[in-house]
């Protein structure tokens, strides 16, 4: 027997004040940030140089800014965004504790509005605020993202699975 595995919400699921454990976390290895900040081009020796990193008030190589958001992004993904249409913005990024290799981020996310869109009938609007935690349980990254998502039985992605 085939049963069916968690495809993820539409905009009908979400409900302002719900609160989304992710599932996984995810910790951070040496090769993850050096590979993304070399295809991010970020110079900052900071980064990748552990010399460098040492003589600073951190003493170690801090791990990319951007890679901590696209983890935290990410680890969101099966609840928020299994059926996003489109990204439409991330507002007020914080990144209150720094992430060093080694440290595994669990994340979990608020809805805090949804709407109707005015312009689409196949989408509707959902923001959420998503928090980042380290292994010690520090606030590492939190922020709103605001993203279109498709109605049930809109999305196109659906008809491809099916066949």
């Amino acid at each position: 027997m085939i049963k069916e595995g968690w495809r993820g919400r539409y905009y009908e699921d979400f409900e302002v004040g719900d609160t989304y454990r992710h599932r996984l976390g995810r910790t951070v290895t040496e090769t993850d940030n050096t590979l993304f900040t070399m295809l991010t081009l970020n110079t900052n020796p900071i980064h990748f140089d552990e010399n460098l990193a040492q003589k600073t008030p951190f003493g170690k190589i801090l791990v990319n800014s951007c890679y901590t958001l696209s983890l935290a992004v990410g680890l969101s993904v099966s609840d928020l965004s299994e059926h996003v249409m489109a990204n439409l913005g991330w507002n007020d990024i914080r990144l209150p504790s720094p992430v060093y290799i080694g440290d595994t981020m669990y994340a979990s996310s608020e809805i805090l509005a949804k709407r109707e869109s005015g312009s689409r009938t196949d989408v509707g609007i959902v923001t959420a605020r998503t928090t980042g935690v380290n292994q010690r349980g520090e606030t590492i990254i939190s922020y709103e993202r605001t993203f279109m998502v498709y109605k049930r039985g809109q999305d196109p992605r659906d008809t491809l699975q099916s066949a």
